[in-house]
């Protein structure tokens, strides 16, 4: 193995056990200073004006049930990003109001994706998404490594539950990271779905 591969081996091992210490916590606050050009409100989501967004990083790969699934395709579409895990408590509170706003907006215009982590293999995230009536698409990501993708000091996902609204363009609109209610999570999706 050469020095880089080595070095990128270690970057990538130390930045899982970074989300590894964080996981399944309650908010937070994202990384790194500077003008994030984002703005978290007092109900712990952070949002991003509509000309000062970045752009979802790829957000491919298969899916639980063994589909390809590619976030991109859906541009044109708000998109409810929610990561989650089969062992994580914050994320069984909170399937309930996902399937339920999930359900409420089919057809809408808006389309939900589970981003499943840390689960050792696809059995235990199939029976959660059962158990709780989720029918959205997840992509199994154990490791991490999609969450990776998004570069520091954006609206990234930090800990599990972390939930993210990509706009219509592409671009990451808003964050929480903490498990949401389906108020809160209607005050996340209602104003990017209501943008032009």
């Amino acid at each position: 193995m050469s020095t880089r591969s080595r070095a990128a081996l270690l970057s990538a091992v130390a930045a899982v056990a970074a989300l590894t210490l964080s996981a399944c916590g309650k908010g937070g606050t994202s990384g790194g200073g500077g003008n994030t050009n984002f703005v978290t409100g007092h109900n712990g989501i952070a949002t991003a004006p509509a000309g000062k967004r970045d752009a979802a990083p790829d957000l491919s790969g298969k899916t639980i049930d063994g589909k390809t699934l590619d976030v991109a395709s859906l541009k044109g579409q708000v998109v409810v990003v929610n990561v989650w895990g089969s062992w994580c408590s914050p994320c069984r509170e909170e399937a309930q109001y996902f399937a339920k706003v999930s359900k409420s907006y089919e057809g809408k215009g808006v389309q939900f994706v589970g981003i499943n982590t840390r689960d050792t293999s696809t059995t235990p995230a199939v029976n959660f998404e059962k158990e709780h009536g989720i029918t959205y698409p997840s992509l199994y990501d154990p490791t991490g490594k999609l969450m990776l993708r998004f570069k520091k000091g954006t609206l990234n996902p930090q800990l599990i539950p972390s939930t993210l609204v990509i706009d219509k363009q592409g671009k990451v609109a808003a964050r929480a990271l903490e498990a949401l209610d389906d108020t809160a999570l209607l005050k996340m999706l209602q104003p990017v779905l209501a943008e032009k």
